[in-house]
């Protein structure tokens, strides 16, 4: 009897879903009353086809019903069908309203972010300043930003809290997308977009331009003046000479750094 049930409960799993999740079941949107696989087809199809007025998102929340994808009978939200009593999702999420027969994702719900996660409960902590889970070598690793994932990628502009795409925590505490953040670094950006301090060590770039200011001489006209700099990395302001290749904070040695008062020019000095 107990082969028979589970094998009744497992009929059709991973053979149902959309592009984003296996499951037998699709979702009645509560905000159009149309059938989509998952919120994120409903999002995609809103946002893509409808004009900007028109745009709407699911509150996962807020559904109510949803159709068996093995025998389409209509239903409130439950784990097992009411009419041919498989599963409709090996993972089921009361709360979230979630399905997903892809258990290797290793679901689990975080009660302080008020949403499902994937990776294993004991690989990931919840930190409650930057409120959302971190990987678990995060923990005591990472600088805190308030909310830090609710926001968006400024790269891309989606929204992070509850992306289906990995996150990375830059070193200033700010997070993006892990693949937003590879392309920045591939096109040689080394700043967080936020923030502007340095997410990676550039000790090596500034010693490189140490020895290119060395090697370059200023115009005469320009050797004795001096610059207000603010300081990207460490927020301090200094006094430097000015150099058309570089301006370093002499608190933290880095070259990030933006003039905010510039040299005042004699202008006849720069005639014959």
């Amino acid at each position: 009897m107990d082969g028979a049930r589970n094998e009744r409960l497992d009929y059709g799993k991973m053979g149902y879903g959309c592009k984003h999740y296996r499951r037998r079941c699709k979702i009645r949107a509560p905000c159009c009353n149309e059938v989509f696989g998952c919120r994120h087809c409903h999002n995609e199809a809103m946002n893509s086809l409808k004009s900007p007025v028109d745009r709407h998102e699911i509150n996962r929340y807020d559904i109510k019903k949803v159709i068996c994808s093995v025998c389409d009978t209509e239903q409130p939200i439950a784990r097992k069908c009411s009419s041919c009593g498989v599963n409709m999702g090996e993972y089921f999420c009361k709360i979230c309203k979630f399905f997903d027969d892809d258990i290797e994702k290793k679901q689990f719900h975080c009660f302080d972010c008020g949403i499902c996660r994937v990776g294993g409960r004991d690989n990931f902590f919840h930190c409650k300043k930057c409120g959302s889970c971190y990987s678990i070598s995060l923990l005591d690793n990472h600088l805190c930003v308030e909310n830090s994932m609710r926001h968006h990628c400024p790269i891309c502009y989606e929204y992070l809290f509850d992306s289906l795409k990995d996150t990375t925590v830059m070193k200033c505490g700010h997070t993006m997308h892990c693949e937003c953040y590879d392309e920045m670094i591939k096109h040689d950006k080394y700043c967080c977009p936020i923030c502007s301090k340095s997410v990676i060590d550039m000790s090596r770039t500034w010693k490189r331009i140490d020895e290119e200011i060395e090697a370059t001489a200023m115009p005469e006209v320009y050797r004795n003046k001096k610059v207000w700099i603010l300081c990207n990395d460490c927020n301090d302001t200094t006094e430097v000479a000015f150099h058309i290749l570089g301006h370093k904070c002499g608190n933290c040695q880095s070259y990030n750094s933006r003039i905010i008062r510039a040299p005042v020019l004699n202008p006849h000095s720069l005639t014959e």
